[in-house]
């Protein structure tokens, strides 16, 4: 069985139609975890409205604790052999399921699989694995599905890179990832929110800030991250 984790704060919209994308999958041997991270904006109201074509588990946060905490939860109420995390904001291929499964069995010696995929209209094609183009940096996607036994958790302490630094420790352990060149899932962006997913140009990150004594929110957590995890993996 797979096991689909979702951390879900302030995005009850998008989470229900990742949830209904998720009903229209056509691999159905599947359960569900949904981790309400604190929201405000009514989510666990309408958890009736979710679909009862898959075994669904609702878990909520009394506060906000966090993406990796969030799924560090869901993680500990999965009962699958495989697992995959999503963010809200992203919607599956009705095949994506059973594209990755079959692939993943497909290759034993894999520890886990992940796609090209879509932000917004934007194509990411990705490439093949290589461990050292991972260790200049991160091109998986969170949304990948890996074998139960490989996920060592993601580090609560990062408040970023958290998806990196779980790809860099399963290849530290001896995992290897396989590719699946078709697009298997949509990220949904919009300016008007921040999600777990947002992003931000490559160009924003290689301005030399500070700019008249000025760095930006978003560039100080990206780079205190970025240098945590490279200390922690030795790059």
């Amino acid at each position: 069985m797979i096991s689909v984790i979702i951390p879900v704060y302030n995005h009850a919209k998008e989470a229900l139609e990742c949830l209904q994308a998720l009903g229209e999958q056509t691999e159905r041997d599947f359960e569900v975890i949904m981790v309400d991270d604190g929201s405000t904006d009514g989510l666990a109201d309408r958890v009736d409205e979710i679909s009862s074509s898959f075994h669904f588990v609702f878990i909520r946060f009394p506060k906000n604790r966090g993406a990796p905490a969030a799924r560090n939860e869901g993680f500990r109420h999965a009962k699958g052999e495989y697992v995959i995390f999503l963010d809200a904001d992203v919607e599956l291929e009705r095949n994506a399921l059973k594209v990755m499964k079959k692939t993943l069995d497909h290759h034993p010696e894999a520890a886990f699989v992940y796609s090209s995929f879509y932000f917004g209209w934007k194509l990411f094609k990705l490439h093949a694995f290589d461990a050292r183009a991972l260790h200049q940096q991160n091109y998986i996607h969170t949304s990948s599905l890996m074998r139960r036994e490989v996920f060592s958790g993601f580090d609560e302490s990062l408040s970023k890179f958290q998806d990196w630094d779980l790809w860099l420790t399963i290849v530290k352990n001896g995992g290897r990832g396989v590719w699946i060149k078709e697009p298997l899932f949509r990220v949904k962006t919009s300016w008007k929110r921040q999600s777990i997913s947002h992003w931000l140009p490559k160009a924003f990150y290689r301005i030399p800030w500070p700019i008249l004594g000025y760095t930006p929110v978003a560039i100080s957590r990206y780079r205190e991250a970025e240098a945590i995890v490279k200390r922690k993996h030795g790059i």
